[in-house]
């Protein structure tokens, strides 16, 4: 499976691809703060590229649960930089998206060099989104997610995760295709910890297959999630097992492209796995 952007073509067939995370905000639940400056971000997104990582997603305003809106020119401000100079730098074939539910901070974004779109609402947000993808015709994750940041971690409930999931993404991509937009654009996320209990999340990493059935590339993000800690009882700062682990079982269920904090220790995790695979 082949995804094009205006970066290049992203050849999924050999296994999962890493998409480093690039937080420029001051409250994401991990990474918040530590890059307040457009060059130390940039510097960052270029080592996750120089490590293993063939995409940078880039994000302007936390999603965490309980998280606030900031305003639109904020989040702009945040990433208008640290996009258009990392797009300017990337290595050739790289791909920098913009995560964001809102229309006018990815168009902002896609003027600057972003090629693709992560939508942590699946266009539950913002109505315009759709056509904004459509018509800058680019690739765009729809990812999953029960309410808004702000509510999506109150008493979540499902009839059942899986279904629900299947029912949604077939909404999403109708809509998508209706809209205009060519399918093959389009990756799927379960949106683990996006309005999801413990359980929830592990009877959606357990049933990753049934995404399949879908005929999209899996986008994932496990990365340091707090269902780690529910697990383990590990803070943030100590759930890199945890999230290697998680990595481990979403290559083995199939899972296209992962969405990671710590590209080195992935990418050499995942080397290892796929070797041992191979035998």
């Amino acid at each position: 499976m082949v995804l094009k952007s205006r970066a290049g073509d992203l050849d999924l067939s050999a296994g999962p691809v890493l998409a480093g995370i690039l937080n420029v905000t001051p409250d994401s639940f991990y990474d918040g703060g530590r890059y307040p400056a457009a060059p130390a971000a940039v510097a960052h997104g270029l080592a996750m590229l120089g490590a293993g990582a063939c995409w940078v997603d880039v994000g302007g305003m936390s999603t965490r649960p309980g998280s606030d809106e900031v305003p639109v020119e904020e989040e702009i401000r945040r990433v208008s930089a640290v996009v258009e100079e990392l797009a300017r730098r990337a290595p050739p074939g790289s791909w920098i998206s913009i995560d964001t539910y809102r229309s006018v901070v990815a168009e902002a974004a896609l003027e600057r060099g972003a090629c693709a779109v992560n939508d942590v609402s699946g266009f539950g947000l913002d109505p315009a989104m759709c056509d904004l993808v459509v018509s800058a015709r680019c690739p765009v994750v729809i990812n999953h997610m029960k309410g808004t940041p702000r509510t999506m971690q109150i008493q979540p409930a499902y009839d059942s995760v899986l279904d629900e999931l299947m029912v949604f993404f077939e909404s999403r991509l109708d809509r998508f295709v209706k809209a205009g937009g060519d399918e093959r654009q389009v990756l799927i996320d379960p949106g683990i910890g996006f309005g999801k209990t413990l359980d929830h999340n592990l009877e959606i990493l357990r049933g990753l297959d049934r995404l399949h059935d879908l005929g999209r590339p899996v986008f994932l993000g496990c990365s340091r999630k707090s269902f780690i800690e529910r697990l383990a009882g590990a803070s943030p700062e100590h759930r890199l097992p945890g999230s290697l682990a998680a990595a481990g079982w979403a290559a083995l269920k199939g899972v296209h492209v992962l969405r990671v904090h710590d590209v080195p220790e992935t990418a050499q995790f995942l080397t290892v796995l796929c070797a041992l695979r191979r035998m």
